[in-house]
């Protein structure tokens, strides 16, 4: 036994690494080692070489494990000083950078206008973007022969057979908020109505889906020299620019009377949009005094009340402040896009009062 002790005790003392540990440890108390070879001749024994030799061997396989387990933590301890001498951090250096989120430029367009117009006085009105035939055409005195009607214009939900409940429409635009913001509130009255709209179309300035920012101000001495003030101030404050041109050109809507096209005076010099000089004109929206039956059919005394309306493309407007060439790209391109035109950390006020980054 005491052979066999100095023996491997020996081993395990000089073993170098892990393997050689693990050498030793299959030769002494492995199933085919030493010790456990001389711990089957146990039953060859007589019982009184038994009571001594049991214990001795047991005690011995006891000591090996507990040298091996010591060596095998001596040479972890040992592996872990040595890493730590050749590999070394500088806590001091600065971290490195990570890209910051910020808000896609039609969100930033968004929050922009919603507070330009809050100081206008104008709160923010919402509806469902499901609609019903009624509020998506009918209160809005657009007739049934119109062609955004249509179902090249326009989607309509799928009905199953025997369902003769009235048509339901992916809204064509947000003008439906006004109807149920007049049912809701009555007159005086002044909203925005920002949200998601849909028709079917689709190429360099259109989309399937894109939004759209309506207002609307009813009271009983409202006119288009007010119109012409918050639409001009609202110009100035998104574009940022001191003073600027508006052109009013008589057009049709069937919910307003007379309308309006109105057109920003604008220059391209190099291909790039300047907003208030120049002798170029561009739209961006349409306008004009609601129809009296619009009125009537938000429950509003067309008699005692009158007001304006405008509406605009929330995708357009963006694309004209930003630069941006393409309304699909909004939709198709990836975050590598939208930093080539710089929305990585575009400092611009928001809603709650600070900076979008």
């Amino acid at each position: 036994m005491d052979d066999l002790k100095a023996k491997y005790l020996g081993q395990i003392a000089d073993a170098g690494d892990e393997n050689a540990v693990e050498a030793i440890r299959l030769a002494a108390v492995g199933k085919k080692g030493e010790v456990a070879l001389k711990m089957r001749e146990l039953g060859k024994m007589t019982p009184e070489e038994r009571q001594v030799a049991g214990p001795a061997l047991n005690a011995l396989k006891d000591e090996i494990n507990s040298a091996l387990a010591a060596k095998k933590a001596g040479l972890a301890d040992a592996a872990l000083d040595e890493r730590l001498r050749s590999e070394w951090l500088d806590v001091t250096l600065p971290v490195r950078p990570s890209r910051q989120g910020s808000l896609h430029p039609i969100s930033q367009a968004s929050e922009e206008l919603t507070a330009i117009f809050a100081e206008m006085g104008f709160a923010v009105a919402e509806g469902p973007r499901i609609e019903t035939d009624w509020y998506n055409f009918d209160a809005l005195n657009i007739p049934g022969h119109h062609p955004a009607r249509a179902e090249m214009d326009t989607f309509y939900m799928h009905r199953a057979e025997g369902d003769d409940r009235p048509p339901h429409v992916l809204r064509t635009h947000t003008s439906p908020v006004q109807i149920r913001s007049m049912e809701k509130t009555g007159a005086p009255i002044r909203v925005i109505c920002p949200g998601g709209v849909y028709r079917a179309d689709y190429d360099q300035t259109h989309t399937p889906m894109f939004h759209q920012v309506e207002g609307l101000a009813i009271d009983k001495d409202i006119s288009m020299a007010n119109l012409k003030w918050v639409l001009e101030e609202f110009v100035k404050s998104f574009f940022e620019v001191d003073g600027v041109d508006l052109r009013f050109r008589a057009s049709h809507f069937p919910f307003t009377e007379p309308s309006a096209e109105v057109d920003i005076r604008c220059s391209w010099e190099g291909g790039t949009l300047k907003i208030g000089e120049g002798d170029d004109w561009l739209e961006i929206l349409g306008s004009g005094m609601v129809h009296p039956k619009v009125i009537a059919a938000g429950g509003i005394d067309p008699d005692e009340y009158q007001g304006f309306a405008f509406g605009m493309g929330i995708d357009r407007i963006a694309m004209l402040k930003y630069g941006v060439p393409d309304l699909r790209a909004f939709f198709e391109s990836d975050l590598r896009w939208l930093r080539h035109y710089g929305f990585a950390a575009l400092d611009m006020p928001n809603l709650h009062g600070g900076l979008s980054r």
